[in-house]
């Protein structure tokens, strides 16, 4: 699904907060332009889902993302490859799509070594790596994976639960005449530690979307989701529970030219002002 797809459907020009784990899902794939020369993308009205051959995880993959560009659920895939809780994935590891999978790649944590299983009459098209491959010194890096926060700072909450995601000035305000500016912005120091605004499950944390550089998205309950932007560094994961006040990024500039946080509350999908929901300062 392209980005102009999900505009015209939700009719935002950025993007709408939707619950559970479809919405990082339409991120990922509705983000991202298919490769020439690789699997076509799938989707679920109508085109089966990719079933043979495997994808190589490349740096910044999630299972969610890898899921939607094969036509897979995410949790379905996850299971057919014996991928548990907290669903980390690795650049290297190859994510098989055979529904039969789910024992070889669960064996593939044993200590010994196996050999490569041949190919069996997999047309070339149905190898989902990329094209152009990674080059063997990049997959090498293995890049520094997001670790579950765990330190929760202390924080004052307003009357509905809400605690401010940062420090800083305020430097862009809410506006709801169709402007850009769908949150707060505020200003602080690269590193400095960004908030959970409230307790919530994190259900998007990635660069997939243009203009958020850094995101975290936590779905709060079925009626409110927050937004964090332009972080330097992701601190959580896809489906971490977290409390208010415990630390999911770094403040930083990516997508943007100063290093500030772009915050966002949306009600059923729709942006509020963060100011009428935060303590007052």
């Amino acid at each position: 699904m392209r980005l102009t797809a999900i505009q015209r459907l939700i009719r935002d020009p950025l993007f709408r907060f939707v619950p559970g784990v479809l919405l990082a899902g339409w991120l990922l794939t509705g983000c991202s332009t298919p490769q020439q020369g690789g699997v076509q993308v799938v989707d679920r009205n109508g085109r089966p889902a990719v079933t043979s051959g495997y994808h190589t995880v490349r740096r910044g993959d999630t299972l969610s993302s890898i899921a939607g560009r094969y036509g897979w659920d995410w949790r379905a895939l996850a299971r057919a490859n014996g991928i548990q809780p907290p669903y980390v994935i690795h650049p290297g590891q190859r994510i098989r799509f055979d529904r039969g999978a789910s024992n070889t790649v669960a064996s593939a944590s044993t200590p010994r070594a196996a050999p490569t299983p041949a190919p069996r009459a997999v047309p070339p098209a149905v190898v989902a790596t990329p094209v152009p491959q990674q080059s063997p010194p990049t997959l090498s890096k293995a890049p520094t994976q997001p670790v579950p926060a765990t330190k929760v700072t202390p924080v004052a909450r307003s009357a509905s639960g809400w605690a401010w995601p940062t420090n800083g000035q305020i430097i862009g305000r809410f506006s709801s005449n169709g402007s850009l500016n769908k949150g707060v912005d505020i200003a602080g120091q690269l590193g400095q530690p960004v908030l959970a605004a409230s307790d919530g499950t994190v259900v998007y944390a990635g660069s997939g979307l243009r203009g958020y550089g850094e995101l975290v998205i936590i779905k709060h309950n079925d009626t409110y989701v927050s937004a964090y932007g332009h972080n330097r560094r992701l601190l959580v994961r896809e489906g971490q529970q977290v409390k208010a006040g415990q630390s999911i990024a770094e403040m930083g500039s990516t997508g943007t030219d100063r290093v500030k946080l772009h915050f966002e509350i949306r009600r059923q999908g729709k942006p509020v002002d963060p100011m009428q929901y935060l303590p007052r300062r």
